[in-house]
């Protein structure tokens, strides 16, 4: 599995979340964390946040059922 880093722009787009509910949700340990790439630069794991998105969609599905 490659480690690919995406930041922020694409974190939110792929999420449809903006930046300040991402990082409330980070505080809550409920997204993934973010590393840091520079001094005020972050990126997130591309599949961290495809495997949070596929959680969402699983836990979402499992409601409905």
């Amino acid at each position: 599995m490659s480690k690919n880093l995406i930041r922020m722009s694409d974190t939110m787009r792929r999420t449809g979340y903006g930046k300040a509910w991402i990082y409330r949700l980070i505080s809550q340990d409920k997204f993934p964390k973010p590393i840091k790439i520079g001094s005020r630069s972050i990126a997130f794991v591309e599949s961290e946040i495809d495997d949070w998105i596929n959680q969402r969609i699983a836990e979402s599905r499992k409601e409905v059922a």
